[in-house]
């Protein structure tokens, strides 16, 4: 049953989730660049709001 609420409350992930998620979708951002699929706009207008979800998630974890 240990097992069970550690997968519930993330494991060792928890409080990392978010961070993987940008740092995923910025690689993947880049890599459209490189593979020409996008625009320089277009990779950017992609990185900095998910730059601006890692500084909020680190800004809301600081307040507790």
């Amino acid at each position: 049953m240990n097992f069970v609420k550690n997968i519930q409350r993330g494991g060792f992930l928890a409080g990392k989730r978010t961070y993987l998620v940008a740092v995923a979708g910025i690689l993947s951002a880049v890599g459209a660049y490189l593979t020409g699929d996008a625009s320089l706009t277009d990779t950017l207008n992609i990185i900095f709001p998910l730059g601006a979800i890692c500084f909020l998630r680190r800004g809301m974890r600081n307040e507790k």
